[in-house]
């Protein structure tokens, strides 16, 4: 038999990011100058100390609790006896940007902490250096995130290029982009399109299947009932039935090593007489319908006609343009 401390339903935001990356000042933001707590008991796990230092007292005042944790600490023992001293209603954890996630999602956590947002911090102005340097450690953080927040953005910061290259791994994560005054930049995400979108049929050529595949994803509405022709490969996941497959092509996302395949999914009548990694003709209409992994609605292919055919020019696409 569990008791209430077990079954209590509290929800689990956490904040990751690099040193510096803004994850003490949003949170000061957020829990003090906007009062997101509404002064109900909050455990706050700092598991780093940044260049940002906390107000315990301030804290206090709002019913917070600051706890700072090192990685010997983050256990599920240590994390129930945190529980009964302070009986918290929200929990917010300050990730150590350094530690890889699957220290912090292998943790057995109290039952009835419920992680329901992941926000993501990111320094404009070193992203590329991490990018390039710690390319794991980084990827993780972007590809697990609901919310993405880029800081420290002037008008020389590519907001077009990162956008595009986070959605190659993360279709669900929002995007903001923050000057370095932390108000929200405004900036155009309208990607100039290769191919002709008023047309009633759309023939992308070979290197323009990664800007399809972004914009068709952000913008569904504009491409159902729109015909479609491109050269794909084929991938079939074990879970799919056997009138199910993806036509897509391997594209390089943030850095030189990190590749990804991206497609969307195609109903056909021969799915299951494709070939993994086939290159294929793909012809047919476009629709959409819900994805549950990017909680909404988004593309799907009617093909029509599927025909066998020889490589791409180029193995990888690219978002670039």
């Amino acid at each position: 038999m569990f008791n209430k401390e077990q079954i209590k339903e509290i929800p689990v935001y956490v904040f990751m990011g690099f040193l510096g990356s803004g994850k003490t000042t949003f949170a000061i933001d957020t829990l003090l100058a906007q009062g997101f707590t509404e002064s109900t008991p909050t455990l706050l796990l700092a598991c780093e100390e940044g260049e940002v230092e906390y107000d315990v007292a301030e804290l206090e005042k709002e019913n917070i609790h600051l706890e700072f944790i090192d990685d010997e600490k983050l256990t599920e023992d240590y994390l129930l006896e945190l529980g009964r001293k302070y009986n918290p209603e929200n929990v917010i954890v300050e990730y150590n940007g350094m530690w890889e996630l699957d220290k912090l999602f292998q943790v057995k956590v109290p039952m009835g902490w419920t992680v329901v947002q992941v926000i993501s911090f990111v320094d404009a102005t070193t992203f590329d250096l991490y990018v390039n340097n710690m390319k794991k450690i980084m990827m993780d953080q972007l590809r697990n995130a609901d919310m993405i927040i880029f800081n420290r953005c002037d008008e020389n910061t590519k907001t077009a290029e990162y956008r595009r290259s986070i959605r190659a791994v993360n279709r669900r994560a929002q995007v903001i982009f923050e000057d370095k005054s932390g108000k929200p930049m405004q900036s155009d995400e309208e990607i100039i399109l290769p191919y002709d979108i008023n047309q009633p049929e759309i023939v992308l050529e070979e290197e323009d299947f990664g800007i399809f595949y972004i914009d068709a994803a952000d913008n569904p509405d504009k491409y159902v009932g729109k015909k479609i022709k491109f050269k794909a490969q084929a991938h079939r996941p074990s879970n799919y039935k056997d009138n199910e497959f993806v036509p897509g092509r391997f594209a390089m996302t943030c850095c030189a090593d990190d590749i990804a395949f991206i497609g969307f999914k195609t109903y056909y009548g021969r799915a299951n007489k494709l070939k993994d990694r086939d290159w294929i003709i793909v012809e047919g209409t476009i629709k959409k319908e819900f994805y549950p992994e990017f909680q909404g609605e988004g593309p799907v292919i009617e093909a029509t006609s599927v025909a066998v055919t020889g490589p791409a020019a180029d193995d990888l696409v690219y978002f670039n343009y």
